[in-house]
């Protein structure tokens, strides 16, 4: 390489390395849109306006959500890993993100490779419930009535989210005949469920808890090790007689892939600033939720446990999308 060329080169490395720091330190410079793959009202979303209105309080830009449902999530992903790592585009997702790498035949992007996690902001456990028409109040009975009318319908928030993989789970382990009913998100999901057209799924915590009080809907087992304060009554699966199932969702912030480790950073140090507070962490605890407030490195290594573990579930549960 002739040397007016080389040190351009090494010119404009440096100018890229150094400017990073100086590129954390003034983002955000514009709006940020905070992607969601769920329609309105469910969990991610009420978490991700949370989180919006906080930085942009903390920012001084606007934080805008931007909902794009569809396809299990992959419509909302698809569109991050397109998109620029400069943090003006930011992904709040679940563990749905994990599941979709072996469960989907073909992926037009890799679930870790393409983003860049950021933080586990909280984890909320799965809760099987069904229409109060249906007759049975125990595990057991549902599992008896489930065997005597196949074909029984059990929804789900979308093909590939962990309450459609769960629902095949228990499916499998039970040996039931079950006809899956996806919907695009917790809100259409409940509202059929509500209404008696589909009759059990399995639902976040949080999304499924003002039903429950109202007894608009009949909680049967909590898929968690232990019981949890809000629903004291309700058992955990082990404890109603299936142990060894448990199933929780949890709420992720990434980023493109190609986002520098400085700003990576910074957007970390300002969200968990954010959950940490007690309003915030209030929040997340009424919901059902646990809080963690991962950082980054400890994310990644969660997302790569969490894809081979849904990997393992895919394959036992047989399910798989085209």
């Amino acid at each position: 390489m002739k040397p007016r060329r080389w040190m351009a080169c090494a010119w404009l490395l440096a100018g890229a390395l150094f400017g990073m720091p100086a590129m954390a330190d003034t983002f955000p410079a514009k709006p940020v849109s905070l992607v969601v793959p769920y329609p309105a009202g469910g969990a991610t979303d009420v978490i991700a306006r949370l989180l919006a209105e906080k930085l942009s309080n903390a920012w001084g830009q606007p934080v805008v959500v931007n909902n794009r449902p569809g396809a299990g999530t992959l419509l909302g992903a698809e569109l991050v890993a397109r998109s620029p790592g400069d943090g003006y585009t930011l992904y709040l997702t679940t563990a749905a993100h994990t599941i979709s790498a072996s469960l989907y035949k073909k992926l037009n992007y890799d679930p870790v490779k393409d983003f860049a996690p950021i933080t586990l902001t909280s984890t909320i456990p799965l809760v099987l419930v069904v229409t109060p028409s249906l007759p049975v109040k125990t595990l057991p009975e549902l599992i008896a009535y489930a065997r005597a009318n196949p074909g029984l319908s059990f929804a789900s928030t979308g093909n590939g989210t962990p309450q459609h993989l769960t629902g095949e789970l228990f499916k499998g382990r039970n040996k039931l005949q079950m006809v899956h009913i996806p919907y695009r998100g917790d809100a259409p999901m409940l509202t059929d469920l509500l209404g008696g057209q589909v009759k059990m799924a399995f639902v976040t915590l949080s999304a499924a808890l003002p039903h429950i009080k109202s007894g608009k809907l009949k909680a049967i087992a909590l898929a968690n090790p232990e019981r949890i304060g809000a629903i004291a009554d309700v058992p955990t699966f082990a404890q109603a007689g299936m142990p060894d199932f448990s199933a929780a969702t949890w709420f992720g912030l990434f980023a493109p892939a190609s986002l520098s480790p400085a700003l990576r950073d910074k957007i970390y140090q300002d969200v968990a600033r954010i959950v940490a507070t007690p309003e915030v962490t209030q929040k997340l605890v009424e919901m059902g939720g646990e809080v963690n407030n991962t950082p980054p490195a400890q994310f990644q290594a969660f997302v790569q446990g969490e894809a081979k573990h849904w990997a393992e579930a895919v394959r036992l549960s047989g399910a798989q999308i085209d």
